[in-house]
């Protein structure tokens, strides 16, 4: 006999880092796969452990991982369970993180600056990861950053499904709180059945260097119902910026729509403080515990939109699909 041939099946297996194991749960019951036992812990030093405790030997791997703080230790644990799923013979590593780690450094605004959204992609890459898997891009030239596939999922549609059916009855304007916004909320005025979009006008103050300041809105709001849509919340200085002056240009109210709850402090203060009826989420990161008490904020699943994107992957199908051709 000059070959051999054996009939292979596919296999999926998921894997979940400790930065916010509930997601990587939530997803694995929409796939119907329960994430594989692994031990993971940190040392003394704060050097991080990683063993999974069944054989990966051939199968399609899944890694969630939310990068949540500390930051840096979840970086470092997915590396180290892709090089472990690597050397244990995987035979493809799809990577999840659903908020892309430094992706607001995705160029140099001044000498001797670093790239650190390239550099990420180089690292997970070196590390193991054949694709990645993530949700609303700061920019979306980060794709381009990595050698292989890039799954850029979109969380529009989960975030403006809440909208059409919580104030679909109101006059709405969709506004962003930069110019660099404005194809975005674009989209969602499409999504939207074409309502009109502002967007906060900014300037920057020759005696205040390298600080932005907002100076007016662009748009017709007064009397509206202002969709203010973002891809993150960190700090909350801008967008509760943006939220009051609209408040001050007429708007009747103001809605707050992001994907990616950063909520470092004082963001919990600020977002109580603001003049909006509401603040719509994602779970890509989990609430830091003072937010969760917020009554105005609303936290959706991404989980169906990532395990639909997970299970395309799998079966070689389309992801682009899921989203009507955006990327």
């Amino acid at each position: 006999m000059a070959s051999m041939s054996a009939v292979n099946s596919k296999n999926l297996m998921l894997f979940s880092g400790r930065g916010y194991p509930e997601l990587a749960d939530e997803i694995g019951k929409f796939l119907g796969v329960a994430p594989t036992p692994t031990s993971s812990y940190s040392f003394a030093n704060g050097e991080v452990f990683v063993r999974f405790e069944e054989s990966v030997r051939g199968c399609d791997a899944f890694v969630v991982q939310s990068m949540t703080n500390p930051i840096n230790e979840w970086v470092m644990e997915t590396l180290l369970m892709l090089d472990a799923l690597k050397r244990g013979s995987a035979k493809r590593i799809t990577v999840l993180v659903p908020f892309y780690p430094y992706s607001r450094q995705d160029k140099k605004h001044r000498g001797r600056e670093p790239i650190s959204a390239r550099l990420m992609a180089d690292l997970l890459k070196t590390a193991g990861a054949d694709r990645i898997l993530t949700v609303d891009l700061h920019t979306a030239q980060i794709q381009g950053f990595f050698d292989g596939p890039v799954d850029h999922l979109f969380a529009m549609g989960t975030l403006a499904k809440h909208v059409e059916e919580n104030y679909g009855d109101r006059r709405l304007t969709i506004v962003s709180p930069d110019s660099g916004r404005v194809r975005l909320v674009e989209r969602w005025a499409d999504r939207l059945g074409g309502c009109p979009i502002a967007f906060i006008h900014k300037t920057r103050d020759p005696l205040r260097p390298n600080e932005v300041v907002a100076n007016r809105v662009v748009g017709e709001v007064e009397g509206r119902t202002c969709v203010l849509v973002d891809d993150m919340i960190d700090t909350g200085g801008t967008i509760v910026s943006a939220a009051e002056m609209l408040r001050e240009a007429g708007a009747a109210d103001v809605v707050m729509a992001t994907t990616h709850p950063i909520l470092s402090d004082p963001a919990t203060e600020r977002l109580a403080a603001a003049p909006v009826s509401e603040v719509i989420v994602t779970n890509t990161l989990p609430l830091p515990e003072k937010a969760r008490d917020l009554e105005k904020v609303t936290t959706l699943s991404i989980a169906p939109l990532v395990s639909k994107a997970i299970w395309e992957v799998f079966n070689d199908g389309s992801v682009t699909t899921l989203f009507g051709g955006l990327s």
